[in-house]
Protein backbone atom coordinates (compact mmCIF):
# COMPACT_ATOMS: atom_id res chain seq x y z
CA UNK A 1 0.00 0.00 0.00
CA UNK A 2 1.67 3.18 -1.18
CA UNK A 3 1.49 6.34 0.90
CA UNK A 4 -0.64 7.99 -1.82
CA UNK A 5 -3.37 5.38 -1.43
CA UNK A 6 -3.68 5.54 2.36
CA UNK A 7 -6.33 8.30 2.48
CA UNK A 8 -8.49 6.38 -0.02
CA UNK A 9 -8.13 3.16 1.96
CA UNK A 10 -8.91 4.88 5.23
CA UNK A 11 -11.98 6.47 3.72
CA UNK A 12 -13.17 3.05 2.54
CA UNK A 13 -12.53 1.61 6.01
CA UNK A 14 -14.53 4.39 7.65
CA UNK A 15 -17.42 3.74 5.26
CA UNK A 16 -17.34 0.01 6.03
CA UNK A 17 -17.36 0.76 9.75
CA UNK A 18 -20.31 3.14 9.37
CA UNK A 19 -22.29 0.48 7.52
CA UNK A 20 -21.32 -2.35 9.90
CA UNK A 21 -24.48 -3.71 11.60
CA UNK A 22 -22.27 -5.05 14.42
CA UNK A 23 -20.48 -1.77 15.12
CA UNK A 24 -22.47 -1.40 18.38
CA UNK A 25 -20.70 -4.37 20.01
CA UNK A 26 -17.38 -2.48 20.17
CA UNK A 27 -18.91 -0.25 22.83
CA UNK A 28 -19.47 -3.37 24.96
CA UNK A 29 -15.70 -3.66 25.55
CA UNK A 30 -13.00 -1.79 27.40
CA UNK A 31 -10.52 -0.82 24.69
CA UNK A 32 -7.19 0.18 26.33
CA UNK A 33 -5.82 3.57 25.35
CA UNK A 34 -2.37 4.00 23.91
CA UNK A 35 -1.27 5.62 27.14
CA UNK A 36 -2.62 2.74 29.19
CA UNK A 37 -0.78 0.04 27.24
CA UNK A 38 2.43 2.08 27.44
CA UNK A 39 2.14 2.69 31.18
CA UNK A 40 4.11 0.69 33.74
CA UNK A 41 1.85 1.68 36.65
CA UNK A 42 -1.33 0.05 37.92
CA UNK A 43 -4.17 2.33 36.94
CA UNK A 44 -7.91 2.53 37.38
CA UNK A 45 -9.21 1.23 34.03
CA UNK A 46 -12.37 3.29 34.45
CA UNK A 47 -10.41 6.52 34.13
CA UNK A 48 -8.44 7.63 31.11
CA UNK A 49 -4.74 8.31 31.51
CA UNK A 50 -4.42 11.87 30.32
CA UNK A 51 -1.20 12.72 28.54
CA UNK A 52 -0.25 15.14 25.85
CA UNK A 53 -0.41 14.10 22.24
CA UNK A 54 2.78 12.72 20.75
CA UNK A 55 4.13 12.20 17.26
CA UNK A 56 2.58 8.74 17.33
CA UNK A 57 -0.92 10.15 17.75
CA UNK A 58 -3.17 11.04 20.65
CA UNK A 59 -2.08 8.95 23.62
CA UNK A 60 -5.61 8.98 25.03
CA UNK A 61 -7.06 7.40 21.88
CA UNK A 62 -7.77 3.65 21.78
CA UNK A 63 -4.91 1.34 20.96
CA UNK A 64 -5.11 -1.01 17.98
CA UNK A 65 -5.74 -4.35 19.68
CA UNK A 66 -5.46 -7.28 17.27
CA UNK A 67 -4.65 -9.99 19.79
CA UNK A 68 -7.99 -11.63 20.54
CA UNK A 69 -6.50 -14.95 19.42
CA UNK A 70 -4.31 -14.78 22.53
CA UNK A 71 -6.39 -12.87 25.08
CA UNK A 72 -9.72 -11.24 24.35
CA UNK A 73 -10.51 -7.77 25.65
CA UNK A 74 -12.60 -7.23 28.76
CA UNK A 75 -16.35 -6.80 28.26
CA UNK A 76 -17.75 -3.86 30.21
CA UNK A 77 -20.31 -6.27 31.66
CA UNK A 78 -17.59 -8.34 33.32
CA UNK A 79 -16.82 -6.06 36.30
CA UNK A 80 -20.55 -5.42 36.71
CA UNK A 81 -21.36 -9.15 36.92
CA UNK A 82 -18.35 -9.86 39.13
CA UNK A 83 -19.39 -7.09 41.53
CA UNK A 84 -22.87 -8.64 41.64
CA UNK A 85 -21.29 -11.99 42.47
CA UNK A 86 -19.13 -10.37 45.17
CA UNK A 87 -22.20 -8.64 46.58
CA UNK A 88 -24.02 -11.97 46.76
CA UNK A 89 -21.09 -13.56 48.54
CA UNK A 90 -20.75 -10.60 50.95
CA UNK A 91 -24.43 -10.47 51.88
CA UNK A 92 -25.49 -14.10 51.60
CA UNK A 93 -22.45 -16.20 52.40
CA UNK A 94 -23.09 -19.91 51.87
CA UNK A 95 -26.74 -19.21 51.02
CA UNK A 96 -25.55 -18.02 47.59
CA UNK A 97 -25.33 -21.65 46.53
CA UNK A 98 -29.07 -22.25 46.65
CA UNK A 99 -30.92 -18.98 47.32
CA UNK A 100 -32.25 -17.08 44.29
CA UNK A 101 -32.19 -13.29 44.73
CA UNK A 102 -34.83 -10.99 43.30
CA UNK A 103 -33.57 -8.72 40.49
CA UNK A 104 -30.27 -10.60 40.28
CA UNK A 105 -29.21 -11.62 36.75
CA UNK A 106 -26.99 -14.34 38.22
CA UNK A 107 -27.99 -17.96 38.76
CA UNK A 108 -27.54 -19.63 42.13
CA UNK A 109 -24.01 -20.96 42.41
CA UNK A 110 -25.11 -24.59 42.33
CA UNK A 111 -26.66 -23.95 38.90
CA UNK A 112 -24.02 -21.58 37.48
CA UNK A 113 -22.24 -24.25 35.43
CA UNK A 114 -25.51 -25.43 33.87
CA UNK A 115 -26.44 -21.85 32.93
CA UNK A 116 -23.02 -21.30 31.33
CA UNK A 117 -23.30 -24.59 29.43
CA UNK A 118 -26.63 -23.45 28.01
CA UNK A 119 -25.04 -20.17 26.86
CA UNK A 120 -22.04 -21.81 25.22
CA UNK A 121 -23.86 -24.74 23.57
CA UNK A 122 -24.98 -22.74 20.49
CA UNK A 123 -21.47 -21.35 20.07
CA UNK A 124 -20.09 -24.87 19.57
CA UNK A 125 -23.18 -26.34 17.89
CA UNK A 126 -24.13 -28.75 20.65
CA UNK A 127 -26.96 -29.73 22.92
CA UNK A 128 -26.62 -28.13 26.35
CA UNK A 129 -26.25 -31.58 27.92
CA UNK A 130 -23.20 -32.25 25.72
CA UNK A 131 -21.26 -29.28 27.13
CA UNK A 132 -19.57 -28.80 30.48
CA UNK A 133 -17.87 -25.60 31.64
CA UNK A 134 -15.06 -26.93 33.79
CA UNK A 135 -11.34 -27.11 34.55
CA UNK A 136 -8.86 -25.77 31.97
CA UNK A 137 -7.98 -26.83 28.43
CA UNK A 138 -5.14 -29.28 29.02
CA UNK A 139 -6.80 -30.71 32.13
CA UNK A 140 -9.90 -31.39 30.05
CA UNK A 141 -7.86 -33.06 27.32
CA UNK A 142 -6.32 -35.32 29.95
CA UNK A 143 -9.76 -36.11 31.38
CA UNK A 144 -11.08 -37.01 27.94
CA UNK A 145 -8.09 -39.21 27.14
CA UNK A 146 -8.38 -40.94 30.51
CA UNK A 147 -11.89 -42.01 29.49
CA UNK A 148 -11.44 -42.72 25.79
CA UNK A 149 -7.81 -43.80 25.36
CA UNK A 150 -7.82 -47.40 26.59
CA UNK A 151 -5.07 -49.31 24.73
CA UNK A 152 -5.24 -52.22 27.16
CA UNK A 153 -8.77 -53.10 26.02
CA UNK A 154 -8.40 -53.70 22.28
CA UNK A 155 -4.67 -53.45 21.65
CA UNK A 156 -4.95 -50.22 19.66
CA UNK A 157 -2.30 -47.99 21.19
CA UNK A 158 -1.30 -45.21 18.79
CA UNK A 159 -2.31 -41.57 19.11
CA UNK A 160 -2.05 -39.32 16.05
CA UNK A 161 -1.40 -35.58 16.33
CA UNK A 162 0.27 -32.94 14.19
CA UNK A 163 4.02 -32.45 14.41
CA UNK A 164 3.66 -28.74 15.24
CA UNK A 165 0.86 -29.10 17.78
CA UNK A 166 0.78 -26.67 20.67
CA UNK A 167 3.28 -27.95 23.25
CA UNK A 168 0.59 -28.71 25.84
CA UNK A 169 -1.09 -31.11 23.42
CA UNK A 170 2.23 -32.84 22.80
CA UNK A 171 2.85 -33.11 26.53
CA UNK A 172 -0.63 -34.50 27.17
CA UNK A 173 -0.26 -37.17 24.50
CA UNK A 174 3.24 -38.20 25.55
CA UNK A 175 2.36 -38.48 29.22
CA UNK A 176 -0.89 -40.34 28.57
CA UNK A 177 1.04 -42.87 26.51
CA UNK A 178 3.63 -43.28 29.27
CA UNK A 179 0.84 -43.52 31.84
CA UNK A 180 -0.26 -46.70 30.09
CA UNK A 181 3.25 -48.14 30.16
CA UNK A 182 3.87 -47.44 26.49
CA UNK A 183 6.50 -45.41 24.65
CA UNK A 184 5.89 -42.27 22.55
CA UNK A 185 8.49 -43.60 20.13
CA UNK A 186 6.16 -46.41 19.09
CA UNK A 187 2.73 -45.11 20.12
CA UNK A 188 2.80 -41.45 19.03
CA UNK A 189 2.40 -40.63 15.33
CA UNK A 190 2.87 -37.06 14.09
CA UNK A 191 1.53 -35.54 10.90
CA UNK A 192 3.78 -33.29 8.84
CA UNK A 193 3.06 -31.95 5.40
CA UNK A 194 5.56 -33.24 2.82
CA UNK A 195 4.93 -30.19 0.66
CA UNK A 196 4.45 -27.09 2.83
CA UNK A 197 7.45 -25.34 4.38
CA UNK A 198 5.08 -23.78 6.91
CA UNK A 199 3.47 -27.11 7.80
CA UNK A 200 0.06 -26.16 6.49
CA UNK A 201 -1.36 -29.67 6.41
CA UNK A 202 -4.02 -30.68 3.93
CA UNK A 203 -6.97 -32.95 4.64
CA UNK A 204 -5.30 -35.43 2.28
CA UNK A 205 -2.10 -35.35 4.40
CA UNK A 206 -4.13 -36.17 7.50
CA UNK A 207 -6.18 -38.92 5.88
CA UNK A 208 -3.02 -40.52 4.45
CA UNK A 209 -1.52 -40.82 7.93
CA UNK A 210 -4.79 -42.18 9.31
CA UNK A 211 -4.93 -44.81 6.56
CA UNK A 212 -1.34 -45.88 7.18
CA UNK A 213 -1.80 -46.34 10.93
CA UNK A 214 -5.51 -47.18 11.14
CA UNK A 215 -5.12 -50.77 12.31
CA UNK A 216 -3.47 -49.86 15.61
CA UNK A 217 -4.58 -46.25 16.18
CA UNK A 218 -6.86 -45.64 19.14
CA UNK A 219 -7.21 -41.88 19.14
CA UNK A 220 -6.53 -38.70 17.17
CA UNK A 221 -5.96 -35.26 18.75
CA UNK A 222 -6.06 -32.33 16.32
CA UNK A 223 -6.65 -28.57 16.53
CA UNK A 224 -9.72 -27.00 15.01
CA UNK A 225 -7.47 -24.08 14.07
CA UNK A 226 -3.71 -24.51 14.16
CA UNK A 227 -2.32 -21.92 16.56
CA UNK A 228 0.85 -21.05 14.56
CA UNK A 229 -0.42 -20.93 10.97
CA UNK A 230 -4.05 -20.03 11.67
CA UNK A 231 -5.23 -22.86 9.41
CA UNK A 232 -8.82 -24.09 9.96
CA UNK A 233 -8.99 -27.86 9.52
CA UNK A 234 -11.91 -29.66 7.90
CA UNK A 235 -13.39 -31.00 11.12
CA UNK A 236 -16.41 -32.93 9.72
CA UNK A 237 -14.49 -34.60 6.89
CA UNK A 238 -11.57 -35.68 9.08
CA UNK A 239 -13.89 -36.87 11.83
CA UNK A 240 -15.96 -38.93 9.40
CA UNK A 241 -12.85 -40.50 7.85
CA UNK A 242 -11.48 -41.44 11.26
CA UNK A 243 -14.78 -43.03 12.23
CA UNK A 244 -14.69 -45.24 9.15
CA UNK A 245 -11.50 -46.69 10.62
CA UNK A 246 -12.94 -47.04 14.12
CA UNK A 247 -10.82 -44.21 15.58
CA UNK A 248 -11.96 -41.83 18.31
CA UNK A 249 -11.22 -38.13 17.64
CA UNK A 250 -10.70 -35.32 20.17
CA UNK A 251 -10.54 -31.75 18.87
CA UNK A 252 -8.61 -28.95 20.59
CA UNK A 253 -10.80 -25.94 19.80
CA UNK A 254 -8.79 -23.28 21.64
CA UNK A 255 -8.50 -21.07 18.55
CA UNK A 256 -11.79 -22.10 16.93
CA UNK A 257 -14.39 -21.55 19.65
CA UNK A 258 -16.10 -18.18 19.30
CA UNK A 259 -14.17 -17.65 16.07
CA UNK A 260 -15.67 -19.93 13.41
CA UNK A 261 -18.93 -21.82 13.02
CA UNK A 262 -18.94 -25.16 14.78
CA UNK A 263 -21.57 -27.91 14.61
CA UNK A 264 -20.04 -30.49 16.91
CA UNK A 265 -23.20 -32.55 17.41
CA UNK A 266 -24.23 -32.64 13.75
CA UNK A 267 -20.65 -33.33 12.64
CA UNK A 268 -20.66 -36.37 14.94
CA UNK A 269 -17.55 -35.12 16.75
CA UNK A 270 -16.64 -37.53 19.53
CA UNK A 271 -15.24 -35.03 22.03
CA UNK A 272 -13.59 -31.62 22.20
CA UNK A 273 -12.04 -29.19 24.67
CA UNK A 274 -11.31 -25.48 24.61
CA UNK A 275 -10.21 -22.48 26.63
CA UNK A 276 -12.36 -19.37 27.07
CA UNK A 277 -9.89 -16.50 27.28
CA UNK A 278 -9.27 -15.95 23.56
CA UNK A 279 -12.25 -15.15 21.34
CA UNK A 280 -14.67 -15.89 24.21
CA UNK A 281 -13.16 -13.06 26.33
CA UNK A 282 -13.50 -14.88 29.65
CA UNK A 283 -10.32 -13.38 31.13
CA UNK A 284 -6.74 -14.62 31.69
CA UNK A 285 -6.63 -18.34 32.51
CA UNK A 286 -10.42 -18.49 32.74
CA UNK A 287 -12.29 -21.76 33.12
CA UNK A 288 -12.30 -24.15 30.16
CA UNK A 289 -14.97 -26.13 28.37
CA UNK A 290 -15.58 -29.68 27.20
CA UNK A 291 -17.88 -31.34 24.66
CA UNK A 292 -18.76 -35.01 24.78
CA UNK A 293 -21.17 -36.27 22.13
CA UNK A 294 -24.36 -37.69 23.61
CA UNK A 295 -23.56 -41.12 22.18
CA UNK A 296 -20.35 -41.20 24.26
CA UNK A 297 -21.80 -39.99 27.55
CA UNK A 298 -24.83 -42.20 28.03
CA UNK A 299 -25.75 -43.35 31.50
CA UNK A 300 -27.90 -46.40 30.87
CA UNK A 301 -28.65 -47.54 34.41
CA UNK A 302 -30.05 -45.90 37.49
CA UNK A 303 -27.70 -45.81 40.46
CA UNK A 304 -27.96 -48.89 42.63
CA UNK A 305 -26.50 -49.78 45.99
CA UNK A 306 -25.17 -53.04 44.60
CA UNK A 307 -23.20 -51.86 41.56
CA UNK A 308 -23.15 -48.06 41.22
CA UNK A 309 -20.23 -48.32 38.79
CA UNK A 310 -22.31 -49.94 36.04
CA UNK A 311 -24.08 -48.28 33.13
CA UNK A 312 -21.57 -45.65 32.05
CA UNK A 313 -18.11 -45.31 30.56
CA UNK A 314 -15.41 -45.25 33.20
CA UNK A 315 -13.60 -41.96 33.69
CA UNK A 316 -11.68 -40.02 36.32
CA UNK A 317 -14.41 -38.79 38.60
CA UNK A 318 -15.22 -36.18 41.20
CA UNK A 319 -18.27 -35.34 43.26
CA UNK A 320 -19.54 -32.55 40.98
CA UNK A 321 -19.96 -35.09 38.18
CA UNK A 322 -22.10 -37.27 40.41
CA UNK A 323 -25.81 -37.65 39.77
CA UNK A 324 -27.47 -34.51 41.14
CA UNK A 325 -30.04 -36.61 43.00
CA UNK A 326 -27.28 -38.09 45.15
CA UNK A 327 -24.54 -35.45 44.98
CA UNK A 328 -25.33 -33.97 48.36
CA UNK A 329 -26.14 -37.28 50.01
CA UNK A 330 -22.37 -37.53 50.46
CA UNK A 331 -22.28 -41.30 49.88
CA UNK A 332 -19.07 -42.79 48.49
CA UNK A 333 -20.82 -44.26 45.46
CA UNK A 334 -20.03 -42.47 42.19
CA UNK A 335 -22.66 -42.64 39.48
CA UNK A 336 -22.44 -39.80 36.96
CA UNK A 337 -25.14 -37.52 35.71
CA UNK A 338 -25.72 -38.13 32.01
CA UNK A 339 -23.95 -35.98 29.46
CA UNK A 340 -20.73 -33.99 29.59
CA UNK A 341 -21.53 -32.79 33.12
CA UNK A 342 -20.78 -36.32 34.33
CA UNK A 343 -17.09 -35.72 33.56
CA UNK A 344 -16.81 -32.85 36.05
CA UNK A 345 -14.59 -33.13 39.10
CA UNK A 346 -14.76 -30.38 41.70
CA UNK A 347 -17.37 -27.66 41.93
CA UNK A 348 -16.31 -25.01 39.41
CA UNK A 349 -15.03 -21.51 40.12
CA UNK A 350 -18.08 -19.23 40.25
CA UNK A 351 -15.80 -16.23 39.78
CA UNK A 352 -14.61 -17.70 36.47
CA UNK A 353 -18.06 -18.71 35.31
CA UNK A 354 -19.44 -15.26 36.14
CA UNK A 355 -16.68 -13.64 34.06
CA UNK A 356 -17.22 -15.98 31.13
CA UNK A 357 -21.00 -15.66 31.18
CA UNK A 358 -20.73 -11.87 30.99
CA UNK A 359 -18.99 -12.23 27.64
CA UNK A 360 -21.41 -14.89 26.44
CA UNK A 361 -24.21 -12.36 26.99
CA UNK A 362 -22.51 -10.17 24.37
CA UNK A 363 -22.39 -13.10 21.93
CA UNK A 364 -26.17 -13.42 22.33
CA UNK A 365 -26.57 -9.68 21.83
CA UNK A 366 -24.56 -9.90 18.59
CA UNK A 367 -26.71 -12.68 17.17
CA UNK A 368 -24.30 -15.55 17.71
CA UNK A 369 -21.35 -16.94 15.80
CA UNK A 370 -22.94 -17.03 12.30
CA UNK A 371 -23.41 -13.25 12.39
CA UNK A 372 -19.93 -12.69 13.81
CA UNK A 373 -18.35 -15.02 11.29
CA UNK A 374 -19.83 -13.02 8.41
CA UNK A 375 -18.14 -9.86 9.67
CA UNK A 376 -14.95 -11.75 10.50
CA UNK A 377 -14.61 -12.96 6.92
CA UNK A 378 -14.94 -9.38 5.70
CA UNK A 379 -12.44 -8.01 8.22
CA UNK A 380 -9.80 -10.65 7.52
CA UNK A 381 -10.20 -10.31 3.75
CA UNK A 382 -9.84 -6.54 4.08
CA UNK A 383 -6.68 -6.91 6.16
CA UNK A 384 -5.25 -9.43 3.72
CA UNK A 385 -5.91 -7.04 0.83
CA UNK A 386 -4.10 -4.22 2.63
CA UNK A 387 -1.08 -6.43 3.29
CA UNK A 388 -0.94 -7.67 -0.29
CA UNK A 389 -1.18 -4.06 -1.47
CA UNK A 390 1.90 -2.89 0.41
CA UNK A 391 4.94 -1.70 -1.51
CA UNK A 392 7.15 -4.20 -3.30
CA UNK A 393 9.98 -3.24 -0.96
CA UNK A 394 7.84 -4.14 2.06
CA UNK A 395 6.49 -7.34 0.50
CA UNK A 396 10.02 -8.72 0.23
CA UNK A 397 10.23 -8.74 4.04
CA UNK A 398 7.15 -10.82 4.90
CA UNK A 399 4.68 -13.39 3.66
CA UNK A 400 1.28 -14.54 4.91
CA UNK A 401 1.43 -18.23 5.83
CA UNK A 402 -2.26 -18.62 6.72
CA UNK A 403 -4.23 -20.20 3.86
CA UNK A 404 -5.74 -17.67 1.45
CA UNK A 405 -8.97 -19.70 1.20
CA UNK A 406 -11.42 -18.08 3.68
CA UNK A 407 -12.91 -21.50 4.44
CA UNK A 408 -9.51 -22.63 5.72
CA UNK A 409 -8.92 -19.90 8.28
CA UNK A 410 -10.55 -17.95 11.08
CA UNK A 411 -9.84 -14.36 12.10
CA UNK A 412 -6.08 -14.83 12.40
CA UNK A 413 -3.46 -14.06 9.76
CA UNK A 414 0.01 -15.33 10.59
CA UNK A 415 2.79 -13.27 9.02
CA UNK A 416 6.27 -14.75 8.64
CA UNK A 417 8.98 -12.07 8.69
CA UNK A 418 12.42 -12.06 7.13
CA UNK A 419 15.26 -13.16 9.38
CA UNK A 420 16.09 -11.02 12.42
CA UNK A 421 13.09 -8.69 12.01
CA UNK A 422 10.80 -10.01 14.75
CA UNK A 423 12.21 -8.02 17.66
CA UNK A 424 12.29 -4.74 15.77
CA UNK A 425 8.80 -5.17 14.32
CA UNK A 426 7.24 -6.02 17.68
CA UNK A 427 8.95 -3.05 19.37
CA UNK A 428 7.92 -0.62 16.67
CA UNK A 429 4.32 -1.82 16.66
CA UNK A 430 4.04 -1.47 20.43
CA UNK A 431 5.58 2.02 20.25
CA UNK A 432 2.78 2.97 17.84
CA UNK A 433 0.06 1.57 20.07
CA UNK A 434 -0.51 -1.66 18.14
CA UNK A 435 -0.88 -4.95 20.03
CA UNK A 436 -0.33 -8.27 18.24
CA UNK A 437 1.56 -11.32 19.44
CA UNK A 438 4.66 -13.16 18.31
CA UNK A 439 5.59 -16.78 17.83
CA UNK A 440 9.30 -17.34 17.51
CA UNK A 441 11.37 -17.55 15.47
CA UNK A 442 9.76 -15.13 13.02
CA UNK A 443 5.94 -15.00 13.05
CA UNK A 444 3.52 -12.33 14.21
CA UNK A 445 -0.14 -13.25 14.56
CA UNK A 446 -2.73 -10.61 13.72
CA UNK A 447 -6.38 -11.30 14.56
CA UNK A 448 -9.17 -8.75 13.97
CA UNK A 449 -11.96 -9.95 16.30
CA UNK A 450 -15.40 -9.01 14.95
CA UNK A 451 -16.89 -8.18 18.36
CA UNK A 452 -14.64 -5.19 18.89
CA UNK A 453 -12.26 -4.60 15.98
CA UNK A 454 -12.94 -2.26 13.07
CA UNK A 455 -11.87 -1.97 9.47
CA UNK A 456 -9.98 1.19 10.40
CA UNK A 457 -8.02 -0.89 12.94
CA UNK A 458 -6.73 -2.87 9.97
CA UNK A 459 -5.58 0.32 8.24
CA UNK A 460 -3.87 1.51 11.42
CA UNK A 461 -2.07 -1.82 11.72
CA UNK A 462 -0.78 -1.81 8.15
CA UNK A 463 0.47 1.78 8.49
CA UNK A 464 2.33 0.86 11.68
CA UNK A 465 3.58 -2.37 10.12
CA UNK A 466 5.03 -0.47 7.14
CA UNK A 467 6.84 1.86 9.54
CA UNK A 468 8.12 -1.12 11.53
CA UNK A 469 9.50 -2.76 8.38
CA UNK A 470 11.20 0.48 7.47
CA UNK A 471 12.80 0.57 10.92
CA UNK A 472 14.01 -2.96 10.30
CA UNK A 473 15.61 -1.93 7.02
CA UNK A 474 17.24 1.08 8.68
CA UNK A 475 18.65 -1.12 11.47
CA UNK A 476 20.06 -3.53 8.91
CA UNK A 477 21.79 -0.70 7.05
CA UNK A 478 23.24 0.84 10.19
CA UNK A 479 24.33 -2.56 11.52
Amino acid sequence: MSSNSIPDVRGRAKALDRDDPLSFTRSEFNIPTRAQIASTRLADPASELKTTASSDGDASSPCVYLCGNSLGLQPKRTPVRINQYLSTWATQGVQGHFKPLEESPLPTWVDADAKAAKLIAPIVGAEASEVAVMQTLTANIHLLMSAFYRPEINGRHKIILESKAFPSDHFAVETQIRHHGLSPETSMVTIKSPYSEDNVISTYDIMSVISTHAADTALILLPGIQYYTGQLLDIPTITGFAHKHGIFVIWDLAHAVGNVRLSLHDWDVDAAAWCTYKYLNGGPGCIGGMFVHSKNSLVTKEITDEKPEEGYRNRLAGWWGNDKKTRFVMANKFHPVGGAAGFQLSNPSILDITSLSASLEVFELAGGVPTLRKKSLQLTKFLEGLLNGMSEEDRKLFRIITPADPDQRGAQLSIALANNLLGTVMHELETRGVIVDERKPDVIRVAPAPLYNTFEDCVDFVEAFAAALQAGRDNAKSG
